[in-house]
C-alpha cells in the first residue's frame, strides 16, 4: 500500500497534481492518500523529499497456513426500512449448501435499527449464528457505517466465504469492504461452486459471450455478491435454534454523507421480478405491435410481460421490462419465451425459472436446450392458440 511519511512531509502539495485519481488531499497541512487511492504509483516519484512510501502491509494473510485460519459461510442480511430483502433469504439457502460441503457453520450479518426480531427469521431460513447491529444510527444505509462493521467483524471473526446480494446497496459497500480486507470481489455472480476450499465464483463475461469462473485462492475471505433471484429460496424451519451475537457500534464512525430525508417513490412501475407467470417476447414477433398478443396470455394466465434486450433496443417495449444479463434476473413458477433465441445474455436472466416453455420456428435455437417444453413454431401463430385453449379450459 501506500503511505505518507507525516514526520517528513512538508506539505508542498507537489503530490496533489501527480495522483490521476485525485486520491491525495491535505490534511492539517500534511499530504494525506484516500481510499480512492488505485496504486498506480505515480506519485512516488513525484515527492521531493521521498516522503511517500510503498509498504508490503497486508491485513489478510497470503501464506497456505495461514489461510487455514478462515472458516465459515457469512450471508450479509440486507435490510431496507426494516424488512429484509429476499436476496438475503436466496443466498442463505446456497450459503447453507455451500456450509455443508465445507462442514461448517453458516451465519448472517445483519445491520440497522430495531431490525434484531429478524434475526429468528434468517435462523429459520438456515443461518446458524445471526450477528446484530443493532442501533438508531444505522437506521439509514451509509457506505462509511455498514462498511466499517462488516470489515471489523470480518478481521475478528475471520470468516472463508462471504455473500452479499448485487442489488444498489450490495454495489455500493461491498466492493468498500474488499478494499480494506485487500481480498478478492467477484461482483453479479450467477453461479458458485467449490472445488476444495476455493470457491468458484461464475459470471458471465465479455458482454456475455462466455461464462467465466473466478477465484481467490490467496486472500481471504472470497468475497461474492449475487443476483436477486438466480437461487431459490429455501423452505423455512420453524422451531430452528440458533446463536444471535450483538455486535457493539462505535459511536466514532466518520460519515462523509447525511440522510436529510426518506421519500418513498410511489410511481407505477413494472416490477417483473416477483411474478409468478412471466410472457416474453424477443425479436422473434417482428413488431412492437404484436407485443399485444402478448398481454391477451399475460392476461389469460395472470402473468407479467418481460422482454429480450433486442426487443428494448428496438423501442417494442420498455427498458422496466427488459430480461438477462443487463436486465432483471427472474425465476417464475412458469416463463413463457416468445421469439426468443436464447442468447447466454438473456438465458443468465431467466434460467432458474420453475418451468420454461420456448416458441421459436428456429428448432435449433439455444432457448430449446433449457427449455422444458419446446414448441417449435411461429409465436405469432401457437400465441392465439394458446389464448384460445386457456379460455376454453377455464370456461
Amino acid at each position: 500500500m501506500i503511505r505518507i511519511k507525516r514526520e517528513i512531509c512538508t506539505g508542498c502539495e507537489i503530490c496533489i497534481s501527480s495522483c490521476p485519481y485525485g486520491a491525495i488531499e491535505m490534511v492539517e497541512d500534511r499530504a494525506f492518500i484516500t481510499e480512492m487511492c488505485n496504486l498506480c504509483r505515480a506519485c512516488l516519484s513525484a515527492c521531493p523529499v521521498g516522503a511517500i512510501i510503498e509498504t508490503e502491509e497486508s491485513r489478510l494473510p497470503t501464506t497456505d497456513s495461514r489461510l487455514m485460519d478462515f472458516s465459515g459461510v457469512w450471508v450479509f442480511a440486507e435490510q431496507r426500512r426494516g424488512k429484509l430483502h429476499d436476496v438475503s433469504l436466496e443466498l442463505l439457502g446456497e450459503g447453507r449448501r455451500l456450509a455443508n460441503i465445507l462442514s461448517t457453520e453458516l451465519s448472517a450479518v445483519l445491520i440497522g435499527s430495531n431490525i434484531e426480531k429478524e434475526a429468528k427469521t434468517l435462523i429459520a431460513y438456515g443461518a446458524d449464528k445471526v450477528f446484530v447491529a443493532d442501533d438508531p444510527s444505522l437506521s439509514d444505509f451509509h457506505d462509511d457505517s455498514y462498511g466499517h462493521i462488516l470489515a471489523g467483524l470480518i478481521e475478528k471473526e475471520k470468516p472463508e466465504i462471504i455473500l452479499s446480494g448485487a442489488t444498489s446497496i450490495g454495489r455500493s459497500f461491498i466492493p468498500k469492504v474488499a478494499a480494506r480486507l485487500r481480498t478478492g470481489l467477484t461482483a453479479d455472480c450467477t453461479r458458485l461452486g467449490l472445488d476444495g476450499k476455493i470457491l468458484h465464483q461464475i459470471r458471465p463475461a465479455f458482454g456475455g459471450n462466455i461464462m467465466a469462473v473466478v477465484i481467490c485462492p490467496n486472500r481471504r475471505p472470497q468475497i461474492a455478491t449475487v443476483r436477486p433471484r438466480v437461487f431459490k429460496k429455501p423452505i423455512p424451519e420453524k422451531g430452528r435454534k440458533g446463536k444471535v451475537i450483538k455486535v457493539h457500534v462505535p459511536e466514532d464512525i466518520s460519515l462523509r454523507t447525511k440522510t436529510l430525508e426518506f421519500v418513498k417513490d410511489l410511481t407505477s412501475t413494472v416490477n417483473i421480478s416477483e411474478a409468478d407467470v412471466i410472457i416474453a417476447g424477443g425479436r422473434g414477433l417482428g413488431d412492437a405491435k404484436n407485443f399485444r398478443l402478448l398481454e391477451e396470455l399475460a392476461e389469460a394466465l395472470g402473468g407479467a410481460i418481460g422482454a429480450s434486450r433486442a426487443a428494448v433496443d428496438a423501442g417494442w417495449i420498455s427498458y422496466p421490462h427488459q430480461i438477462g444479463q443487463t436486465g432483471m434476473t427472474v425465476s417464475p413458477r412458469l416463463y413463457i419465451a416468445c421469439g426468443i433465441s436464447g442468447a447466454v445474455q438473456h438465458l443468465v436472466g431467466m434460467q432458474s425459472s420453475d418451468i420454461i416453455v420456448a416458441i421459436n420456428k428456429d428448432p435449433d435455437a439455444p432457448i430449446f436446450k433449457v427449455a422444458t417444453y419446446s414448441i417449435v413454431g411461429d409465436a405469432l401463430e401457437v400465441i392465439p392458440l394458446l389464448v384460445k385453449k386457456i379460455k376454453e379450459v377455464r370456461g
